[in-house]
């Protein structure tokens, strides 16, 4: 099971009635942020979600609509009593810009251990999560994620009383343990199946509509995009300030076919991006205009 929530929907500057985009999950005990922006914690905090099982923060870009809320979070944390690490991922330049920022947290009761993409592309698993990072394509190094929680595959308990695997092993070889008993050896390539599927998010805020994010978000359970504009005429801009309207977004997704969409990372003048759904959903119909705090619990499917 992931839980995912939409921690705030906009862009630029946190506003009375908007936080400014964050996403986090939780599965397992073990909690993932994707930026932190001014006012972060607040919605956290509304939200009723505690920051302290957070074990990793993704940084999209730098930003400080994206990062500005790190030192306060972090304080939060060490209040606390957090005492285990807690790993930042981002593109080059993590370490300088949290290094810039902590001189109003320099002490802190836990390790921050960094990541900095190298690649154009980069692919790792921390705790449950599966995280890719893809480069997409604003006025600054930006990256978007896809988050997957994998999922095995079944237990063939005909073929491990095949092959006389004595029944205290089962449980180990599921849980992926290769086990050695006298000079006889089991691994778990002999009973599991093929990889199901598992739970996906694809996560993409601050860029240009390029055909990587689509890849990235094929197929997934829930595509979060950046909607910046909805008006009429806003074109030009999006494409100045290397960001996407709500048309480009769903054009993505149609192309990505995700089961759903949610918009977010809206500009400051626009108030009710509910009201230009009609003809976004013309593109992709499940589209929804995210607002802070929607939250979705995101189960395996029962029958594979």
């Amino acid at each position: 099971m992931l839980d995912i929530c939409l921690l705030g929907t906009g862009g630029m500057m946190p506003l009375p009635y908007r936080w400014l985009t964050s996403l986090m999950c939780r599965c397992d005990g073990s909690n993932l942020l994707i930026d932190c922006g001014e006012g972060t914690q607040i919605a956290m905090k509304e939200k009723g979600w505690s920051p302290k099982p957070i074990d990793v923060i993704c940084f999209t870009h730098y930003h400080a609509d994206h990062i500005s809320g790190l030192p306060g979070l972090l304080l939060t944390l060490g209040n606390a009593e957090r005492i285990e690490p807690v790993k930042l991922i981002g593109p080059k330049g993590l370490e300088r810009v949290v290094g810039a920022l902590r001189t109003i947290a320099p002490e802190l009761p836990f390790e921050l251990e960094f990541y900095e993409f190298k690649e154009n592309e980069e692919k790792m698993q921390i705790g449950p999560y599966q995280i890719e990072a893809y480069r997409v394509n604003h006025n600054v190094l930006c990256y978007g994620y896809s988050i997957t929680i994998p999922r095995k595959g079944k237990f063939n308990a005909q073929r491990a009383k095949e092959l006389n695997i004595p029944l205290k092993f089962w449980n180990k070889l599921q849980k992926g343990e290769t086990i050695c008993d006298g000079e006889t050896i089991y691994t778990p390539d002999m009973v599991m199946g093929a990889e199901r599927r598992g739970l996906k998010v694809s996560y993409c805020t601050d860029s240009r509509p390029v055909p990587v994010i689509a890849e990235y978000a094929k197929d997934a359970d829930l595509f979060i995009c950046e909607g910046m504009y909805g008006e009429e005429g806003k074109e030009e801009k999006a494409r100045e300030n290397k960001h996407m309207t709500m048309y480009e977004a769903a054009q993505l997704a149609k192309k990505a076919n995700p089961k759903e969409m949610w918009l977010t990372h809206y500009s400051p003048s626009l108030n009710h991006p509910e009201e230009y759904m009609d003809q976004v959903r013309k593109i992709f119909e499940n589209t929804k205009a995210a607002k802070d705090g929607w939250t979705k619990e995101l189960r395996f499917d029962e029958e594979e």
